[in-house]
């Protein structure tokens, strides 16, 4: 399978004055905001680069884990994925996915190595170059 996605950035301005929009291609974002004080210091309406990035890994991630559960012959009643992403002195040095999974009829440990194994081969995951720390819990083990 091949394909492309296209997003856009636009910015307007100083770095810490100035003020921006992103759309994405199918438009769930259009002109949305972003600035250095929704980057920095969460002080308005907007988004934000590492946002966005927690969104498309945390996503990316729960689809992932959903196709090699399928594989494994599990089905998730629900995968919850939250992501953290931290910035210090100008990079992003970790992302922490903390992960909470209800899946019928699995037990702990293959969900944790089909988890595992998500996190390694998810596009996302594999784009970037950071820390990726994983949490997992999973609902009703057997």
């Amino acid at each position: 399978m091949k394909f492309t996605r296209k997003a856009n950035a636009e910015w307007k301005g100083s770095g810490k004055e100035g003020k921006g929009s992103i759309t994405t291609g199918s438009n769930v974002l259009d002109k949305t905001q972003y600035s250095f004080q929704t980057r920095f210091e969460n002080g308005e309406k907007g988004t934000n680069p590492e946002e966005l990035i927690g969104a498309a890994h945390a996503g990316c991630f729960a689809m992932q884990l959903s196709f090699l559960l399928n594989e494994a012959d599990f089905t998730a009643t629900n995968l919850n994925v939250d992501a953290t992403v931290s910035f210090e002195d100008g990079a992003i040095t970790k992302i922490t996915l903390n992960l909470e999974g209800d899946v019928p009829n699995i037990d702990a440990e293959q969900f944790q190595q089909i988890a595992h194994k998500a996190k390694e081969v998810c596009p996302i995951s594999k784009l970037l170059n950071t820390n990726i720390e994983l949490k997992i819990t999973l609902k009703n083990a057997q």
